[in-house]
């Protein structure tokens, strides 16, 4: 089993989550396939994180099977947005890690 990491990237890890709970446990090649046509800007990331999995493990795309795909909260980066009458209110810009895992799929897996 191998695994890539990819840190501190500036994408919601709610709306990222979405995304990754959909690819958790399907073949690599038939993840990377439907994850170019998702117009998310986490379904991009999270192809090119698979990608890196899979060359980690040495497999190609059709042997591998996606085992764990997690998205975890990483720091958010506060900034001020400035309002009227000399007020500021807070902007909260979220960040994440994700962490996909892939094996290699055994002959009954699909």
């Amino acid at each position: 089993m191998s695994k890539a990491i990819l840190r501190f990237i500036r994408v919601s890890p709610i709306k990222s989550r979405l995304i990754a709970r959909e690819v958790q446990g399907m073949n690599a090649e038939l993840a990377i396939a439907s994850l170019a046509f998702t117009p998310n800007k986490a379904a991009k990331l999270i192809s090119k994180v698979i990608s890196s999995a899979v060359a980690n493990a040495g497999l190609e795309p059709e042997e591998a099977i996606i085992k764990s795909a997690r998205v975890d909260n990483g720091p958010v980066l506060k900034r001020f947005t400035p309002r009227a009458r000399g007020r500021a209110t807070p902007k909260h810009k979220p960040t994440a890690h994700i962490m996909i895992e892939v094996a290699e799929a055994k002959k009954g897996d699909k």
